[in-house]
């Protein structure tokens, strides 16, 4: 069983603290349980499965459930034999954490980490907690990342990150830009594009990927390189758009050519590169996301971009952190459900070392 919500003024300790509980934090946990540590989960959301309830409506993996799952247990097949969607991977990070008893605090929300004697003080909304080590597992869902541009304060349109982007109603009938080349990029414009006039705007011209190639391909073909040492081979690469069945449908309506950024907003649109002027209604910001650890503010270890240098996931200036599931500079592919699996267990045997450690000095 999950535990309690915390009371409002208790303090708490324990081995190994784990700030986040969606798919990082979920796999931290199972190791953690399997090494038998004294540890917790802190969530701030109120329900499992971190940010995906906030993805919008239709999203899809594009990989199959069994490229997409956690360790210890495969996610369940759809009936329909497809990618697994949205509901499906709340369901089973849900069940994941109630199969695996793992102890998760929810909602509490992090204000603050400390150094404290040779361990951490970690302030929250619901008292603090003593512990000898902290697992960073938050993503970046709460932190997304939008580029500024001349004008952009005095745009009268809507501004939208896929953060909090959930179906395409609001824009019918508009003019709408939607600015990015990733997958979720391709997506939002498949979908807003039956309802809209868009413009896709992408840095460069984007990559798509041969229609029987899916996230689970990516995944092999990007793990062979790793291991051969070839980290920045040419693509195809875990960012290259799979042709699901909406960009399919948006290939045939003829709807998938982008353009090259703009370069700055007036009140009521934006100027192109050749001096052109164009009205429009909304602009949606594909635009990816930053780590989210303003929280670890006080011990002096976030550089400029947000990040922390780690040396694999262990924070390098600062011995008893840890960092999980942030992308490629806190372990291949650690960002993905199926591979942040290595980065946890990696750092799960890191922990164990440095308590006993910690403890005998």
């Amino acid at each position: 069983m999950n535990a309690a919500p915390l009371p409002a003024s208790a303090d708490f300790t324990t081995d190994v603290l784990v700030i986040g509980a969606s798919q990082s934090g979920l796999a931290v946990g199972y190791y953690l349980r399997r090494a038998g540590l004294v540890y917790a989960l802190l969530d701030d959301q109120g329900q499992p499965g971190g940010a995906w309830p906030h993805g919008w409506d239709s999203l899809r993996l594009f990989s199959p459930a069994d490229a997409s799952s956690l360790p210890g247990w495969l996610m369940p097949r759809p009936a329909d034999n497809g990618f697994p969607a949205r509901d499906a991977v709340v369901d089973y990070l849900t069940q994941y954490e109630q199969r695996y008893e793992l102890p998760v605090h929810r909602p509490v929300r992090v204000e603050a980490v400390r150094r404290s004697g040779k361990g951490f003080a970690v302030q929250t909304d619901g008292g603090t907690w003593q512990t000898g080590a902290v697992v960073c597992a938050t993503g970046s869902w709460r932190n997304p990342f939008v580029p500024t541009y001349p004008g952009q304060a005095d745009f009268g349109g809507v501004q939208l990150h896929s953060a909090h982007y959930y179906d395409a109603t609001p824009f019918a009938g508009q003019r709408v830009l939607v600015v990015g080349g990733g997958n979720s990029g391709a997506q939002l414009l498949a979908e807003v594009s039956q309802v809209a006039r868009t413009t896709w705007v992408t840095e460069k011209e984007p990559r798509f990927l041969p229609d029987d190639v899916d996230g689970r391909v990516l995944f092999t073909q990007a793990t062979q390189r790793y291991h051969a040492g070839q980290e920045t081979a040419p693509p195809p690469t875990l960012g290259d758009v799979v042709m699901v069945d909406s960009v399919k449908e948006a290939r045939r309506r003829g709807v998938l050519s982008s353009v090259r950024p703009f370069v700055r907003f007036t009140r009521t649109g934006v100027v192109w590169a050749d001096g052109r002027e164009e009205a429009v209604d909304a602009v949606l910001w594909c635009t990816g996301f930053r780590p989210a650890l303003a929280f670890l503010a006080a011990l002096g270890v976030l550089q400029p971009d947000g990040r922390v240098a780690t040396t694999g996931t262990q924070a390098t200036a600062l011995p008893g952190l840890w960092l999980v599931g942030y992308g490629s500079w806190t372990g291949f592919a650690s960002a993905t459900l199926i591979g942040v699996g290595r980065s946890a267990r990696a750092t799960v045997d890191e922990i164990k070392l440095f308590l006993v450690y910690n403890k005998s000095a």
